[in-house]
This record gives C-alpha cells, structure tokens and sequence, in this order.
C-alpha cells in the first residue's frame, strides 16, 4: 500500500470547560479534554470500565462554536488529525505532547447533546478553518503560551462581536 491516513474520530463527553485562546493572528484556538470509555464484563461476570482521555486542539471558527456551546460534560463527536509535537518546558526539558488536531477540510465536531446541553443539534465543521504552518503561534505550543498543552492559561472569557451561529444551529432539518 503507497498511502496513508491519518484520522481519529473520537465520540466522548468533556471532563471540564474548553480552554479557548486568541492566537496573535486573531484566530481562536480551543483546547478540550475528551473521555471515552469501554464497558466489558470480565470472566467473572462483574462489570468492567476503562476510561481513556484524549486532548483535542481545535482552531479557528470551529473553535469559536467550541467556546460557545460546548461545557464540562458536553458530548461530542470530533474528527480531526493525530499529531505529535514538541515544546519545551520551564526547566529546559523537552517534551512531546499527542493531540487530536481539527483543522481543516479534514476536521470537524459534532455537538451530540445541542447547543448548551439541551440534546439534538449539531454543529461545527471544519471546511477551511484555522491556519496553516504561519498562523503566528510560537513554539511553545497551540496558542502561543509557553509551555504549550493545555495545561494553566486563562479561560475561554466571554466572546465580543463577531456572527451569531446561534441562529445557524436552530434552523429546521428539511427531512
């Protein structure tokens, strides 16, 4: 086989609030914490879970829906990229973080619950959105901060102007 692929579709509920930053380019970038977990009963009969976390960096308008809609608990449906990148942290030590990255024609997220947990909507998309390799982030991770991850920082913050999607996510489906 000559080709690749590199995708991840991941279907889980956030473990806390997303962690939105405005990179220098203006673009928003959403750092999310995402469960997933597998029930199985063992040879014993007794029931059996494993929960998996998965950190999820979104960018651009997809972000901006992320910080909107999406809270603690929130269940959502993200496709994206796996990628590996490399930051340094405060004592010089170099570190190597794995993230599902939605960027793109290839990334998207599905809000399963509706906005604001009120169940059946959907939205996002990742048609374009976000940057590519000059979005202006510097080298201490997404979001220019350093020490990259998702890790500290400030908080989403309220959102100021810009379009209202709510308006998009109410639309009645034609079928």
């Amino acid at each position: 086989m000559s080709g690749s692929l590199n995708k991840v579709i991941l279907v889980g509920n956030l473990g806390r609030d997303p962690e939105v930053r405005t990179m220098q380019s203006g673009d928003k970038v959403a750092n999310l914490n995402i469960a997933t977990s597998e029930r199985w009963r063992d040879r014993d009969g007794n029931n059996q879970e494993k929960t998996e976390w998965h950190r999820v960096v979104i960018f651009g308008k997809v972000a901006e829906i992320a910080e909107r809609y999406l809270k603690k608990g929130s269940k959502v449906l993200i496709e994206g990229q796996l990628q590996t990148r490399k930051w340094t942290d405060q004592s010089g030590q170099d570190r190597y973080t794995t993230e599902v990255v939605v960027r793109g024609f290839g990334g998207n997220m599905t809000m399963l619950d509706g906005p604001g947990g009120s169940g059946g909507g959907s939205g996002g998309g990742g048609g374009g959105y976000g940057g590519g390799p000059d979005d202006g982030f510097g080298g201490g991770g997404y979001g220019g901060g350093p020490g990259g991850g998702s890790g500290g920082g400030s908080g989403g913050g309220g959102r100021s102007g810009g379009n209202d999607y709510s308006q998009d996510l109410d639309d009645d489906i034609p079928f």
